[in-house]
């Protein structure tokens, strides 16, 4: 029986002489090309005319062969970047006589080159790695046509150096410094052969998350809610978000295959933290933008406070600000619950919002808020409080409630305008009391709607004379009676006809103040412009005006009184005639005259001239035009901060926390903003907030 062979018989060693080896010839190159033990045969040596370290006269890395583009890679890599020091480096032809200056190569020593030959720059892991030309203009300067503009070198934060390896982490530069590591760290290539076997996994995780943040931000975008009542599988409304994803998912197989309920249990991305991430997110991206725009340039705060749902007090905080191509900005920056609306809580959350921006507070140079005591009071008010620390940030009272101010006064100084105001109050309740008369109303309205548009007929009297001879009890037609007798007089026709006037006149410019755009010029401007109007309202508007409501009082049939009668003071036993008061006297004189002067005295008192001379002195000097387009005109932004609140804290969502709110308004505000954010962009930094699945 023949002996039992053993695995190592088959395998024999073979004995090799001294002679049989046999040694590689050394080739003299300028570089060095040796290459790590771990991976000899992936390393062959390269020839000397292969490589070429001036990178003005090299061959382009893709005019190699494909399979010894990264051995040529690997030994540019071992040589660095080629920096020449002991050379005389020649002057251009520009009058300055610029040159490069080899500093430069210490502060981007990473990656910089010069050649000699050509007299410019180049990037070595941009000629590494780089594809064949694109023909977009700009896209191979720093591979093979060379960058030598050196006067732009030293133009800051546009410098090309700097703009060439970019802010993003994406940037064409950062994605060719990365593959120049991988390619030296040989324990990346077995990395990347894992990946590719969970490149599915990882493709399907970045696709869920895709379509989580287009539904956040839709639905921010249009102010509605995120969750709903009931989210579980049975539910037949698992609110918004969830419901767009089904929705989006319809429309496309491969999400449809991937979220929801084909997603993974740890990975769904539906959970209403994750919704609040990706909410703020957005929010820090918008106000990080908000404050580049600003950059050290000076700016304005526009502040006003308000209840919102939940009854919690909210602070809005407004930036007003000239960017950087001349144009005036208002931009939503925050809101801030506040326990007590205090001058000095105010100023201290203030300044903890702008701290936490890098927002420096001696930038401020104006302060808008409206009339309320704790913002304007002149010792302990807001604006007190910033004018002791910081004595160039000038409050300036907002313009459109300065507006308002005369109109109310008006109406309280003026008897019989202030009478009008309570008749009309009272003849609205009657008419919009109950659906009932509210339906009537447009009934009668339908019925006529040709002619009120042809002839600016208005039926509200034959309603109010039908609920006076109808109504359902005494009070409803004793109300009625009264209000349709103060609604067909003469007196009421005229006074409605004069605040129409009025208030037309004075509404161009309660909209103008309004706009963001507005500046101070313009809106003092425009303020003499009202005050002219109304002048010209009181010299030459009378005789218009009452042949405007006599044609009026004649049209729907109300009594019109002799105007050369004696004018009757008073009611019952105090009834008393004046021989030298008529009619005429009384309307003109006693009402028209009157309530345009209170107009004028109160324009003529709130907006001074005083104002306007900041803006005659400072328009030659471009720095002065920037500080006097920031001075804030009216606080009108801050109240449509507001009311984007009521129609995001609604109460159904009442229970919103202050941090979902505020991220809530800053997107759906700054919309324009959120926008311009990629989704690569908005996923870099979801990943980045803590260890998650990796993507």
């Amino acid at each position: 029986m023949s002996k039992r062979k053993t695995i190592k018989a088959f395998f024999k060693k073979k004995d090799v002489s001294n002679s049989e080896i046999r040694t590689p010839v050394a080739v003299e190159t300028n570089v060095n090309t040796s290459i790590p033990d771990e991976h000899p045969s992936k390393c062959p040596k390269l020839q000397f005319e292969e490589i070429d370290r001036d990178p003005g006269t090299r061959k382009q890395i893709c005019e190699f062969p494909i399979n010894k583009q990264d051995e040529i890679r690997r030994a540019y890599l071992i040589n660095g970047p080629y920096q020449p020091k002991d050379i005389v480096y020649p002057y251009n032809n520009d009058t300055h006589h610029r040159r490069f200056q080899p500093l430069w190569f210490i502060s981007h020593e990473d990656w910089l080159e010069y050649s000699p030959s050509t007299d410019a720059l180049y990037c070595l892991p941009c000629y590494l790695f780089s594809k064949k030309p694109i023909g977009r203009p700009g896209s191979d300067v720093f591979i093979s046509t060379g960058f030598n503009n050196w006067k732009k070198v030293k133009d800051g934060m546009n410098c090309p150096l700097i703009r060439h390896e970019g802010k993003e982490p994406n940037s064409p530069h950062k994605i060719a410094v990365k593959c120049c590591e991988d390619l030296q760290n040989y324990s990346r290539h077995i990395d990347k052969l894992i990946e590719k076997q969970t490149s599915k996994k990882l493709e399907n995780n970045r696709l869920r998350l895709k379509t989580s943040i287009e539904c956040a931000r839709w639905l921010a975008f249009q102010a509605c809610a995120f969750r709903g009542h009931d989210e579980s599988l049975d539910s037949k409304n698992r609110g918004n978000f969830i419901e767009l994803i089904k929705f989006t998912s319809t429309f496309n197989d491969k999400v449809a295959s991937v979220v929801l309920e084909n997603a993974p249990g740890n990975a769904k991305y539906t959970l209403p933290t994750i919704q609040k991430e990706i909410l703020h997110i957005l929010a820090n991206n918008v106000q990080n933008a908000i404050r580049e725009e600003i950059g050290d340039a000076k700016f304005c705060i526009l502040v006003d406070e308000a209840r919102d749902e939940s009854k919690k007090e909210q602070m809005a905080i407004i930036l007003r600000f000239v960017d950087k191509e001349g144009f005036i900005k208002e931009r939503f920056f925050h809101v801030v619950h506040v326990r007590d609306t205090t001058a000095l809580t105010l100023k201290n959350e203030i300044c903890a919002v702008l701290s936490r921006y890098n927002l420096h507070i001696e930038n401020i140079r104006s302060q808008g808020y409206d009339g309320a005591s704790n913002m304007r009071g002149e010792w302990n008010g807001l604006q007190a409080l910033f004018l002791k620390d910081y004595p160039y940030a000038y409050y300036v009272h907002c313009m459109a409630h300065k507006l308002q101010l005369p109109l109310v006064t008006a109406s309280r100084e003026v008897k019989d305008v202030h009478q009008f105001f309570d008749h009309l109050v009272n003849i609205i309740n009657i008419v919009v009391g109950s659906s009932k008369r509210s339906d009537e109303l447009q009934h009668a309205q339908a019925e006529q709607v040709e002619n009120m548009i042809a002839s600016n007929e208005i039926e509200t009297g034959r309603v109010i004379n039908t609920i006076s001879e109808e109504g359902a009890n005494y009070k409803q037609r004793g109300d009625a009676k009264g209000a349709y007798q103060v609604l067909t007089s003469f007196e009421f026709i005229l006074i409605l006809h004069l605040m129409k006037e009025i208030i037309g006149i004075t509404n161009v410019l309660c909209q103008a103040l309004q706009q963001q755009s507005q500046d101070l010029l313009n809106a003092m401007h425009l303020v003499s412009t009202t005050k002219s109007l109304i002048q010209e309202l009181r010299d030459d508007g009378w005789e218009p005006l009452l042949a405007s409501v006599i044609s009026f009082c004649e049209q729907h049939e109300i009594d019109i009184p002799d105007m050369n009668a004696r004018y009757t003071k008073g009611r019952g036993r105090y009834r008393r005639q004046d021989d030298n008061l008529t009619m005429e006297h009384h309307f003109r004189i006693g009402i028209f005259t009157v309530a345009i002067d209170f107009q004028l005295q109160e324009l003529k008192s709130r907006f001074c001239e005083l104002t306007t001379e900041l803006s005659k002195i400072y328009f030659l000097i471009d720095r002065l035009i920037r500080l006097v387009l920031t001075l804030p005109i009216s606080t009108a932004t801050t109240e449509r901060a507001f009311s984007a609140m009521k129609l995001l804290k609604t109460r159904l969502r009442n229970r919103m926390e202050d941090e979902f709110l505020a991220d809530n308004m800053i997107v759906y505000i700054e919309k324009e903003i959120a926008g311009n954010f990629t989704i690569e962009m908005i996923m870099d930094e979801f990943y980045s907030m803590k260890n998650r699945r990796q993507t």
